[in-house]
């Protein structure tokens, strides 16, 4: 593979869309509770004025979002987003574009604008998402706030908000597939700025943001098949194995190992969803020599077999071109 940085092989790995769906126009009271999330999506809602607040997240505590806040909630849990005051709710309703759908209300206090969609990825990443990024990640793309980035990150993902709002706006020709590029491009900014952060979140976010375990994480995502050993990956780092171990788990909430297992597996079930490779082929590009090893830990990972999860990529694949499904390899059981 080509040496690119982490963030880049990771969307590489687990290509994400974006999809901008609803722009909510507000007034106190108000109160909008969103159902969970199917598999593979993480909705987003962007403050563009006013301020809302974020209850009933898997007993997480409330929080404010202020105007240029981003919110990402990488498991889908319902929630609940609310003035705030107390008051029961103006009842909303909705009128639908032919870019957006319109939420409004009939409340005649502090006024909110906000814009909602979600990030589209596989079902079979959700362990990469799930496992790796904030359950609750918060951003400002607010310009005032640019201190706390290095240059340019918050600028760009202030302006890129401030496109999406402005094609929001308007019924301009192409204006549905231009939103969903900018949310698309709005996933990469968000992450990229969150780790840049001072206090970058839990996760790959926090471990990028370490700048002596970054040469560890950037190696694991560009060279998953190498043989890794804990020496090897310390040495990167200039630590000790002890002070790495050590620091890494810290970081991350888990081990090396375990991040490189994953990335492998993420690796190898792209491959076996998009080809005819052979099992045992796909099983020494991402770095095991024995097959059944390869196997075991697919399945605890998956849930299910190589073999039965190409079947299932391939029905699903099928499902999307609409025609008809093609017998597995000869070369699989």
């Amino acid at each position: 593979m080509e040496p690119i940085d982490w963030l880049s092989r990771l969307l590489v790995m687990m290509p994400v869309s974006g999809r901008a769906e609803h722009r909510c126009f507000f007034g106190a009271p108000w109160r909008l509770e969103n159902p969970p999330s199917d598999a593979g999506e993480v909705p987003y809602h962007i403050v563009l004025a006013g301020s809302a607040v974020l209850d009933g997240v898997e007993g997480a505590p409330s929080r404010r979002l202020k105007a240029g806040d981003i919110l990402l909630l990488t498991h889908g849990p319902a929630h609940i987003l609310h003035d705030g005051g107390g008051q029961e709710p103006s009842p909303n309703r909705q009128r639908f574009g032919p870019i957006l759908t319109i939420d409004e209300n009939d409340g005649d206090g502090e006024r909110l604008d906000m814009l909602c969609g979600r990030f589209i990825f596989s079902p079979a990443h959700e362990r990469l998402v799930h496992d790796y990024l904030p359950a609750r990640l918060v951003v400002s793309a607010a310009e005032h706030s640019a201190g706390t980035a290095r240059p340019g990150a918050r600028a760009q993902l202030a302006s890129l908000v401030g496109l999406m709002r402005s094609e929001s706006a308007e019924e301009n020709l192409g204006g549905r597939a231009m939103l969903a590029a900018l949310s698309t491009a709005m996933f990469t900014l968000t992450l990229r700025l969150a780790s840049e952060d001072v206090e970058a979140p839990s996760g790959l976010l926090a471990l990028a943001g370490h700048p002596r375990l970054a040469p560890a994480l950037t190696a694991i995502f560009n060279e998953p098949a190498k043989p890794w050993t804990l020496p090897e990956l310390s040495s990167l780092c200039s630590m000790s194995r002890a002070t790495f171990i050590r620091q890494f788990q810290q970081s991350l909430g888990r081990s090396a190992t375990d991040l490189l297992t994953d990335v492998r597996m993420t690796v190898a079930a792209n491959e076996l969803g998009s080809s005819s490779t052979p099992t045992g082929a796909v099983a020494e590009a991402v770095g095991y020599q024995s097959e059944a090893a390869f196997q075991r830990t697919f399945k605890q990972h998956m849930g299910v077999t190589p073999a039965q999860y190409r079947r299932q990529a391939a029905a699903s694949n099928l499902h999307r071109r609409g025609g008809d499904v093609q017998p597995p390899s000869p070369a699989e059981p």
